[in-house]
């Protein structure tokens, strides 16, 4: 299915087949966002019970009722019903004070049709729906974010058309493409669903939609649901969003923790059934409950409860879960999931990155999922490309990675070969990013920069932001040294005597404080970073090492931009630094890559280097590594090792070893307590 066209379940029958089939073609064929819809979606309430009439939706055009053989009066009483549910749910999520009453709005935003006068020249039908009005066309995707389910913060939306990027990208709202309204809304046959993509592609947000839907689902309102992640610092952050998602989503119920929902991490403690999704099963069944220790990994844990569960007698058994909701599912091994999948009567939702690495080599596995992710929205596509450029090495002479067609397909890339040994690779743009491409803006700036320059470089580019975006804030900006470096710490130092002075500005090291603080301009190295986004990114490097290491954490940090990143680096190697900017021209310019296809042996060499990659540095050194990073107490770390070996074996990603081990680190801590 694509991802521009939506159409809501049960809508299509033989009268309005032959229609709706031309609109999606139609829409993916102009790449604009279309849905069809019969009702709001996720409101229950609002049911018409009419199978000859369609509302069709397009951010910046007039919503449009098309009737099929409808009596006029007919047709005329369910436009009105319809808007003025429309009005309901306006108050109901604050909009009202932004678009106004239905009838202030009603004529510069609808339209009505039989569908005999479009089906002919969807062209000219859309010609005459589009609203030219810059004021109107925003209420218009106000309105269409409420008939979705797509809520925004209004008071983040609502106001005149800004008249700078930074303030049109903040305010743009934001609605749910095609893959994510079927997720979201979809009834499902079967009993595991698997929802993956790449990071920014918005799984967790899509997660808690699910849930809402899961939790006020009429015909299950005793249902048991259970939400867990690998970790209990984001199942603890998980437990403070949901409350405030359901308030910001005008749930009424209230959430009944621990009768109804559970918000836990996977494992949990011996001393509370209620802290872990593992721990809650071992009591539900009456199951031994392993802690961990040198031998018990939460592989074998899983595994061991799956084997007595499975002695139970089935005439006993009962499912301890009506739904389970699975964050992050690329951190668990695959026991885990078949013991959630087995304790859970309807339906187990699992949701996990495409790949912790640009380096993976099983992007493509054998688990295929039913909805790929491909659209980043938290990035500009253009800096996406060029993250995967340099990340990968695409633009020089042999690349340290390579994808298979349908590999590139799965990151979200239109695959292409204009000429023999020429791949070409695109993405599909976003509405989020569209008046910064329309602007002519490019999305990533490369500054030849040394040691002794960068201060000054820096402090440059902060004070351009400044004067290009006058409503720009401490916190709209993050700065990055990639480097492992001790002298990056004395640029910070700098930083922090001389924002202040000349920009009036806070500053947060967050290497320090470990934390994004409001109001401060954000400075950190690479090991902070993750889950973060700001407009403007100064993402800071000496030399451009062909390390698989340092590719990733390059490529991780110029996607955490969703405006424009800048890049400061060495200039000492002439020939790159030119592949670089070349690379990038033709983004800027075409608005894809151009990549020599490599031979067939320079394929197998590179794939075959990734799986032993790093291997100038031992196993055991890069874990001790990461140990001094996340600064682990010495008594724990031999046992943490053996965990991280059995865990994940041979993995040199730096940031699933940390997973691993701060996971286990505070079980450990717990146990001493």
């Amino acid at each position: 299915m694509s991802s521009f066209y939506y159409i809501q379940p049960d809508l299509k029958n033989d009268t309005n087949a032959s229609f709706l089939n031309a609109l999606e073609i139609f829409s993916n064929k102009k790449q604009m966002q279309v849905y069809a819809i019969k009702n709001p979606l996720g409101e229950n309430k609002y049911n018409y019970d009419r199978d000859d009439i369609l509302v069709l939706l397009s951010p910046g055009y007039k919503i449009t009722f098309v009737s099929f053989d409808v009596d006029e009066e007919e047709f005329n009483d369910f436009q009105e019903d319809f808007v003025e549910d429309l009005g309901s749910l306006s108050d109901k999520y604050n909009y009202k004070d932004t678009i106004g009453r239905p009838r202030e709005w009603k004529r510069k935003l609808v339209s009505s049709y039989a569908h005999t006068d479009i089906e002919n020249d969807l062209e000219v039908f859309f010609n005459e729906i589009k609203i030219n009005d810059g004021a109107f066309a925003k209420k218009s995707e106000l309105v269409i974010s409420l008939l979705t389910g797509s809520i925004n913060n209004i008071d983040k939306v609502k106001g005149n058309i800004p008249d700078n990027i930074l303030d049109k990208v903040k305010q743009k709202i934001i609605l749910f493409d095609g893959d994510q309204t079927r997720f979201v809304y979809q009834k499902f046959d079967k009993k595991k669903v698997i929802i993956q993509g790449l990071s920014g592609t918005g799984k967790t947000e899509l997660l808690l939609h699910k849930l809402k839907e899961i939790y006020l689902d009429k015909d299950n309102t005793e249902s048991k649901i259970m939400f867990t992640c690998h970790n209990k610092i984001l199942a603890d952050s998980m437990r403070k969003r949901i409350p405030e998602f359901f308030n910001f989503m005008k749930v009424e119920q209230q959430i009944s923790w621990n009768e109804r929902l559970w918000c836990v991490n996977a494992w949990g403690s011996q001393y509370d059934s209620n802290s872990g999704a593992y721990r809650y099963i071992c009591n539900f069944y009456g199951l031994s409950f392993y802690r961990f220790s040198y031998v018990m990994t939460f592989d074998k844990v899983c595994r061991l409860a799956l084997e007595e569960i499975k002695k139970l007698p089935q005439k006993d058994f009962k499912h301890c879960f009506d739904f389970m909701l699975v964050d992050e599912s690329q951190d668990f091994p695959a026991s885990f999931v078949e013991l959630c999948e087995l304790v859970t009567r309807d339906t187990i939702y699992v949701a996990g990155d495409i790949f912790q690495s640009i380096f993976d080599t099983n992007i493509s596995n054998e688990i295929q999922p039913d909805f790929l992710l491909s659209k980043c929205y938290r990035t500009d596509p253009r800096t996406l490309m060029f993250a995967h450029g340099i990340g990968m090495g695409l633009f020089e002479k042999e690349p340290l990675t390579w994808l298979m067609n349908d590999e590139w397909e799965a990151c979200g890339y239109i695959v292409d070969y204009p000429e023999r040994n020429k791949l070409r690779l695109k993405r599909e743009p976003l509405r989020r990013f569209e008046d910064v491409t329309d602007a002519k803006i490019h999305s990533v700036e490369l500054v030849n920069s040394t040691y002794e320059t960068e201060e000054e470089n820096i402090l440059s580019l902060l004070n351009r932001i400044k004067e290009e975006n006058p409503t720009v804030l401490a916190d709209d900006i993050g700065i990055i040294f990639i480097d492992q470096a001790k002298s990056i710490f004395k640029i910070a130092d700098k930083l922090e005597v001389s924002v202040p002075r000349l920009f009036k500005w806070k500053v947060n090291k967050a290497y320090e404080t470990k934390e994004k603080v409001k109001d401060t301009l954000f400075i950190s190295n690479k090991n902070h970073v993750k889950g973060l986004e700001f407009p403007f990114v100064i993402c800071v490097t000496r030399d451009i090492s062909r390390s698989h290491s340092y590719r990733n954490s390059l490529y991780m940090m110029l996607t955490r931009s969703f405006i424009r990143s800048y890049l400061l680096f060495g200039d000492d190697d002439k020939t790159l630094q030119a592949e670089i900017e070349n690379g990038l021209k033709i983004i800027n310019e075409c608005g894809y890559m151009d990549i020599s296809v490599p031979s067939k042996e320079v394929i197998s060499r590179i794939r075959t280097t990734i799986k032993h990659d790093e291997k100038n540095i031992s196993h055991y050194d890069l874990v001790t590594k990461v140990f001094e990073e996340l600064n682990i107490e010495a008594i724990f770390r031999p046992q943490l090792y053996e965990m991280v070996k059995a865990i994940i074996p041979d993995s040199f990603d730096t940031e699933r070893i940390a997973k691993v081990i701060l996971f286990n680190y505070e079980e450990m801590l717990q146990e001493t307590k």
